[in-house]
């Protein structure tokens, strides 16, 4: 296989933030914040000035990325704040009978977050303006999608997924399966904003992969984001749902709890969160060793990238093999990884041979920055719909449920539902992905509601038993 890309990102280089080099430059995570350095523009649109030089085209696995996402050097000093714009085609459209397409009309952007360090970082996404009438109570509603886990090449981007339904290249394998819960959402005539999270798609960082605080924020700004992108319908005003399953099911939950610090301007009406990573201790020894084993090296890559502690540990324990793995999969798609690592143990990538959950839990340091992603430390805002198949042994149920209890335990508006399935399979993955379909419908009929300003009943003191 060819090398993936223009820049290759090294998972274990220290991540301090330094001026951005030339995109050729192949220690990649030297480049960390290397496009927030101090300084600020106004909060409308900004772009490189016009007698700077072309930079490189970032090229991943070959695909190459738009210069639409490589960032600029300075970022406005608000967090949601539009930094670029640009109409998008849908991959998959079809014309309405009114002239216009179905199921609507979408624009790429990028804009202004912050990340879990608290430096300012360049976030991309699309924002869909619905073909179909709003026919609920109040102007047009706004839900913010945080994507399944997609994979951690720029190419897997979110945005750049509903342009491209399907990249098979031969270098790579990247599907858009979240196109079904957008267009549903659409078709209820609410708006949707879709956010690519930190390093996903803008190609000046590693994505942070399952990072509670860069997902968290980088959803509540792509809802800011999106009232200011051109020909919107939504308002200040407009109720905002956010909606994740999986990696955005984490996203979303971290959104609800951290809605009332980081973003109070954001009408939150409601949550849906399934199957959500809320103790990452937990999902480690999940993922390690099943078909998803790439999502492994993602996490390690991003905190790596993100966490000195985590970082230190990488650095001590990881092998001349885990090296290559880890930067190999750093430049993968989903479907990348499952031909690529599934069914791997980390104990292939350590120089003792442990695996890497239980390095990290013999590491204090890095037992207790692991520990910091846990969520259901706050109570969330607004009524939260969280949903999990109770054979899921990739996002284990048990976590869940757990992040359910400690909700209500802090007085929260929670409707848990567990996805009553048989056992569809050890560690391949249909026993996590088919409660994502299967509860579609009611996920989105559940927020749709909430959007509409209907109450929801919490079913906190009658949540089912453990099963």
């Amino acid at each position: 296989m060819s090398r993936k890309r223009t820049r290759s990102r090294s998972t274990l280089t220290p991540a301090t933030p330094t001026p951005a080099t030339g995109r050729g430059d192949r220690a990649g995570l030297r480049l960390l914040a290397g496009v927030v350095a101090a300084g600020t523009v106004c909060a409308g649109l900004s772009a490189v000035p016009a007698s700077a030089a072309a930079p490189e085209p970032v090229v991943s696995r070959g695909v190459t990325i738009p210069a639409f996402y490589t960032p600029p050097s300075e970022l406005p000093s608000a967090n949601g704040a539009l930094i670029r714009t640009e109409a998008m085609p849908l991959g998959l459209s079809i014309p309405g009978l009114d002239g216009r397409a179905m199921p609507g009309t979408a624009t790429r952007l990028m804009y202004k977050s912050t990340d879990s360090a608290g430096l300012p970082v360049a976030v991309t996404g699309a924002y869909i303006e619905p073909s179909a009438a709003w026919k609920g109570t109040g102007p047009r509603p706004l839900v913010a999608v945080a994507s399944g886990t997609m994979g951690q090449g720029d190419q897997c981007a979110p945005s750049f997924a509903l342009q491209n339904p399907l990249t098979l290249n031969g270098d790579t394998v990247s599907v858009g399966y979240e196109a079904l819960a957008i267009y549903r959402l659409l078709s209820t005539g609410a708006a949707v904003v879709v956010t690519d999270y930190v390093g996903l798609g803008a190609t000046d960082r590693l994505h942070t992969y399952v990072n509670r605080l860069d997902q968290a924020h980088a959803l509540l700004d792509a809802a800011r984001a999106a009232r200011a992108v051109p020909g919107a319908s939504i308002t200040p005003s407009s109720r905002t749902g956010l909606y994740g399953y999986s990696q955005g099911g984490g996203a979303s939950a971290a959104a609800a709890e951290l809605q009332p610090s980081y973003a109070p301007d954001v009408p939150l009406a409601g949550t849906y969160s399934g199957a959500p990573p809320a103790d990452l201790t937990s999902v480690m020894k999940g993922i390690d060793g099943s078909a998803l084993a790439g999502a492994l090296a993602w996490s390690i890559s991003g905190f790596a990238q993100a966490d000195p502690d985590l970082r230190a540990v990488v650095d001590a324990n990881i092998s001349a093999t885990g090296k290559a793995a880890l930067a190999d999969a750093s430049t993968m798609c989903v479907g990348d990884a499952l031909f690529g690592y599934g069914f791997t143990k980390s104990s292939k990538w350590t120089t003792s041979g442990k695996s890497m959950g239980d390095i990290i839990a013999a590491e204090p340091r890095a037992k207790a920055a692991l520990d910091k992603q846990r969520i259901g430390r706050l109570k969330p805002s607004g009524p939260v719909r969280l949903a999990t198949g109770i054979q899921d042994d990739i996002v284990p149920h048990s976590q869940v449920r757990q992040l359910a209890l400690d909700w209500c335990n802090k007085g929260a508006n929670v409707t848990y539902d567990a996805i009553v399935l048989p056992n569809l399979g050890d560690k391949i993955l249909t026993n996590h992905l088919v409660p994502l379909i299967t509860d579609q419908g009611d996920a989105i009929s559940w927020l749709t509601d909430r959007l509409s300003g209907k109450a929801a009943n919490s079913n906190c003191w009658t949540m089912p038993i453990q099963l």
